[in-house]
């Protein structure tokens, strides 16, 4: 009996989900088929390092590899190589963010533009989606020096585009985000700047979706010192949930089960440390205040 292959609906996901749902649908023909990457790479002449990257979903994936790859595991139901040869072709369209041109981040964007919630953590600075345009401009510019000023702007509206999630009038993103004081503390741009970026953060941790919470300095040690990570959750049960961690040169994405419950439960000791979201709001306010002197 031929695998049934769970086949969502291609109008409501986006290419970098789509791309993804097939990369695990391929893998599991191949465990099914008791067959490792090392053997499908050899059987097609390819290397293994291509195998694993397909069902990853971090390579575009063609229809010629996808039917490779059901020729080698032997699907016989041709509705089962359709649906994946749709998936194929739906995979390789672009999203919103190719219009920008090369970002460097475009995979994390396609996973967060069909997430339903976000957990994030920053130790440094507000996240990107919490950003004025002020303070993004400003912290690109500082945290990448040579960057042209057009690809900073680029950067900037790519984030600001991101940020449409949050004002969504149906389903927006369910963000919840715990920050290191110094994110706060941090002077980016000028204390002016600083003073519109926290009142803005005050703003929006006032909406039902969005929830803010701060971590005092004298908190001391803490699960999240080292570093900043985020958690992204689907409405759909065949998305597994990811924890991405930004790199300097490549990010990294976690998707084994045990992986994410680590960094879960990392992330539960951390709203547990932290100040309530009253008292989150309230700090920010007062240092906002701080900077208005």
């Amino acid at each position: 009996m031929q695998p049934e292959v769970h086949v969502p609906v291609a109008s409501s996901v986006n290419p970098t989900v789509r791309r993804r749902r097939l990369g695990q649908e391929l893998r599991r023909l191949r465990e099914l088929k008791g067959m490792t990457a090392e053997e499908v790479a050899e059987r097609l002449l390819v290397s293994q390092s291509k195998i694993s990257r397909l069902e990853n979903g971090r390579r575009s994936i063609s229809q010629r590899d996808v039917r490779d790859l059901c020729g080698v595991y032997e699907v016989e139901d041709v509705r089962i190589v359709d649906s994946l040869m749709q998936m194929a072709k739906d995979s390789r369209q672009q999203g919103w963010w190719h219009s920008f041109g090369d970002i460097p981040y475009s995979v994390y964007i396609g996973l967060e533009t069909d997430a339903a919630s976000l957990r994030v953590y920053d130790p440094q600075v507000v996240p990107g989606l919490l950003q004025t345009r002020q303070y993004a401009e400003a912290l690109i510019t500082g945290a990448l020096p040579e960057t042209a000023l057009a690809d900073v702007e680029k950067r900037v509206q790519v984030r600001l585009r991101r940020q449409e999630r949050i004002s969504a009038p149906e389903n927006p993103l369910r963000l919840w985000t715990v920050m290191d004081e110094s994110a706060v503390r941090r002077v980016v741009g000028n204390r002016s700047l600083m003073r519109d970026q926290l009142e803005h953060l005050v703003e929006q941790s006032q909406l039902p979706h969005v929830t803010v919470q701060v971590i005092p300095f004298d908190m001391g040690a803490h699960p999240g010192l080292n570093g900043q990570y985020a958690i992204l959750e689907f409405p759909d049960a065949a998305d597994s949930s990811v924890v991405y961690i930004e790199g300097v040169t490549s990010d990294l994405y976690l998707e084994k089960a045990n992986d994410v419950q680590k960094y879960s439960v990392m992330y539960e000791h951390l709203r547990a440390q932290a100040l309530n979201v009253d008292q989150s709001r309230q700090f920010i306010a007062d240092i906002a205040k701080e900077y208005a002197r």
